[in-house]
């Protein structure tokens, strides 16, 4: 609830206390985060083959293969008149 919000629109149940809460309690100043990417059953299959076929962790094979789609995209853009912004690896 903001202080200038009206109480009586709180739309938090009264039995949800906060009042000993701590703001920030979890907050880290340049905290990256990692987002979850979450793979179709098939392609997560398709990707786990191939990163034991390979030795690699699949974190690796997939970063691997999203920067090589990546490169081809900026290739791509290089010769068209409304090339996007480059130079990310």
């Amino acid at each position: 609830m903001h202080a200038h919000a009206n109480p009586d629109e709180d739309d938090i149940p009264p039995e949800i206390d906060f009042s000993k809460g701590t703001r920030g309690r979890f907050f880290s100043a340049g905290a990256v985060i990692q987002l979850p990417v979450y793979l179709e059953a098939e392609v997560q299959a398709y990707l786990a083959a191939r990163a034991a076929a390979k030795g690699v962790d699949m974190t690796e094979l997939v970063n691997e293969l999203l920067k090589k789609d990546i490169e081809l995209i900026e290739a791509h853009d290089e010769r068209s008149p409304a090339a996007r912004p480059r130079g990310m690896f």
